[in-house]
């Protein structure tokens, strides 16, 4: 699909304004400019806030934020939220720790085609290169290959091949639901599909398998996947692992619904009222 359609990019963010900036510059870097950023934020506090005006400030593209109270762990509200608020076709979620490459934008609309959603790839960095990167400023979109082979070989990211080469559209497509990468850090869907299953599942609690849940309810609803590997790559800087308490009980869930052939959220989209944004 070549048609110039628009990409909104929902970033969720949570009490993390060092690494949002490095986030939200490297948007600002895209070698395609037909996009937008919705900031969903699940609660942060002022300073965030202050981040993002001054952002808005600079930023080459509309940029919006959509901030809901903190009452806990909720990035599916956040996300659903800013898919609401968002203007684009096409949906493009990004953790706000995940630092897109320069051609990230335009990767995604290369590997967008109707019926699919597409399934990012990520590299993992080290807690202690990831301080580096927040205190010193690191560009990580000018890192060389040179760079990138030390920053391996010293292991302070998890692959790298994946950095170097770039993968054509074939072979992508998976006919079958698996759980494997399937990471809501990175995830890319079209607004439609999302209309069609009602969005994230709201009602999941705690962390843990929401983004799975949503792409088994496209699935039962006919929308297969496209693997983004060697093509979408994000740079995750490193933080502590949230809580599972819940993840056995949700994953449970998911299961249930790949058997059951479930297609709507029970607590989705539906659940409020769109923010001037949509279709």
């Amino acid at each position: 699909m070549h048609q110039p359609f628009m990409i909104s990019l929902v970033v969720t963010t949570y009490n993390r304004p060092d690494a949002l900036e490095a986030v939200i510059k490297a948007c600002f870097a895209q070698d395609d400019r037909n996009y937008e950023i919705i900031i969903a934020d699940d609660g942060s506090a002022a300073n965030t806030r202050e981040l993002i005006e001054r952002l808005q400030a600079e930023s080459p593209v509309p940029l919006l934020h959509v901030w809901q109270e903190d009452l806990g762990f909720r990035a599916a509200m956040a996300r659903n939220r800013g898919t609401l608020a968002a203007h684009g076709e096409y949906i493009v979620f990004l953790d706000g720790d995940c630092v897109p490459q320069r051609d990230f934008v335009s990767r995604h609309r290369a590997l967008a085609r109707p019926g699919y959603l597409v399934s990012g790839s990520r590299v993992l960095l080290s807690p202690a290169f990831t301080e580096r990167v927040l205190k010193e400023g690191i560009d990580l979109q000018r890192l060389t290959v040179a760079d990138l082979a030390g920053l391996r070989l010293r292991g302070h990211m998890n692959k790298v091949l994946q950095l170097m080469a770039k993968w054509p559209d074939l072979g992508r497509e998976r006919k079958r639901f698996s759980w494997r990468r399937i990471k809501s850090c990175n995830l890319a869907v079209w607004r439609a599909d999302l209309d069609k299953v009602n969005g994230f599942d709201e009602s999941f609690t705690g962390w843990g398998h929401e983004d799975s849940d949503l792409v088994v309810r496209l699935f039962n609803a006919g929308v297969l996947r496209k693997d983004g590997a060697f093509a979408t790559e994000v740079l995750h800087l490193w933080h502590r692992e949230a809580q599972r308490d819940q993840e056995s009980s949700n994953r449970k869930v998911v299961l249930e619904r790949a058997q059951d052939g479930t297609i709507a959220a029970t607590q989705g989209l539906s659940r409020h009222p769109r923010a001037g944004g949509g279709l």
